[in-house]
């Protein structure tokens, strides 16, 4: 059928199929055609009008000789304009922190290796002023920062500094490490910035000589994205709790060899992190969610107030208070496999802030477990992960029931 409807389209001069209704046909000679030859030799398209590859999801997709244009196989062509292309996306900005394990545990041959990685990372990433900032800690016996985000101002500085970095040796207190990555994610005095995203990427061989969920809970209860690298010997259900959900977006089993495979798409996640977005959901349980949203307001300029109520019961709404530098909340106890209408009300006398609107449905199953599942709706590896609420002092921390600690609870 594509071919059929290829093959009738208009043809120029060359012989090829003209694509869209415009002016007259590309004239031989111009870069155009240039364009439109080498994506005949490529076999994008042939004189006989036969589509040589496909698009997203498996469907025919038409290349033809217009720069960054992809056609779905959805009627006729279409003149690209930009009523195609949606609206420009906000410029990315947030404080991004390399926890690198640089323990005695790790060969010398692998730390270079990551250490190669981290800079093919940097070089894909938009440092800068205004942009993002890094900064760069060692987990080992003690923690040590090896620049702070205040330090480089691009991202060739970066990576010089991440080339210049030496392995430190000593045990893995990565819980120790953690608990300092947190002061340095929101510290003033470290060049962090106050409202804006914070991201945290742990490479690690994947053990740890201290607790790690509790101190990566409260990164999390800060709202840090935590991805996590693992070259390939860390425990799936520790690290699958400890990396921001859903796991499978955020935690990469690599060998150490064949880190750069994930670079690009970990770029693009880490860039998805910081761009300002609308008010968003994630960590969808059965009994709660956790809320995000870009900063809106500052700590002197204003407060919100959250509302939640159940779709079908408005009239029992929860309200929830808090601080214009506030940019994520978490709700618990809620129940199982139910919509919730969510606002998000900034009380502002400076300037005018729309409110925004959210539904959110929980999880089927009893409060308290959690099911990691994929974009298509399945268990991430077959896995069904329950997990049991802990209280401790001043707060909850969830972790899997059959995660075994390092030291008693």
């Amino acid at each position: 059928r594509a071919r059929a409807q290829f093959s009738e389209w208009p043809r120029d001069g060359t012989g090829l199929p003209r694509t869209g209704v415009g002016p007259s046909p590309t004239p031989p000679g111009t870069a155009a055609a240039a364009r439109l030859g080498s994506a005949q030799e490529e076999g994008w398209l042939s004189e006989k009008g036969r589509l040589a590859g496909l698009g997203k999801g498996g469907l025919p997709a038409f290349r033809c000789g217009c720069p960054e244009l992809l056609l779905p196989h959805k009627g006729l062509p279409q003149r690209a304009s930009s009523e195609f292309r949606g609206p420009p996306a906000s410029a990315p900005q947030g404080d991004l922190l390399f926890l690198l394990d640089s323990s005695a545990s790790v060969s010398h041959y692998e730390f270079s290796r990551v250490r190669e990685f981290l800079g093919q990372l940097v070089a894909q990433l938009p440092l800068g002023p205004g942009a993002l900032s890094a900064s760069l800690v060692h987990v080992s016996s003690r923690p040590h920062a090896e620049f702070p985000f205040s330090q480089h101002s691009s991202g060739a500085a970066v990576q010089d500094a991440i080339r210049a970095a030496a392995q430190l040796m000593g045990d893995t207190n990565t819980g120790l490490a953690l608990a300092y990555a947190k002061e340095q994610l929101f510290a003033e005095a470290a060049g962090a910035r106050p409202g804006v995203p914070k991201v945290l990427l742990w490479v690690t061989d994947g053990g740890s000589s201290d607790p790690v969920g509790p101190p990566m809970q409260e990164l999390k209860d800060l709202g840090v994205t935590v991805f996590i690298v693992s070259t390939g010997r860390g425990n799936l259900l520790e690290l699958s709790a400890a990396a921001s959900a859903p796991a499978e977006k955020h935690l990469h089993f690599v060998d150490v060899d064949d880190l750069h495979i994930i670079t690009q798409e970990l770029s693009a996640s880490i860039v998805d992190a910081m761009r300002p977005q609308q008010l968003r959901a994630s960590e969808v349980t059965s009994s709660g969610f956790r809320l995000a949203w870009p900063p809106l307001l500052t700590a002197d300029s204003g407060y919100y107030v959250l509302e939640l109520a159940p779709s079908s019961e408005p009239g029992t709404a929860r309200r929830q208070q808090l601080p214009g530098n506030a940019t994520g909340w978490a709700w618990a106890g809620l129940d199982p496999d139910t919509d919730y209408d969510v606002a998000l009300v900034p009380e502002s006398n400076v300037r005018l802030v729309k409110p925004q609107h959210l539904r959110v449905r929980t999880l089927p199953g009893e409060a308290g477990c959690r099911h990691v599942q994929n974009s298509a709706g399945a268990h991430s590896n077959g896995i069904r992960c329950c997990y049991a609420e802990r209280t401790y002092p001043g707060r909850t921390h969830t972790q899997p029931t059959n995660f075994v600690p390092h030291q008693p609870l």
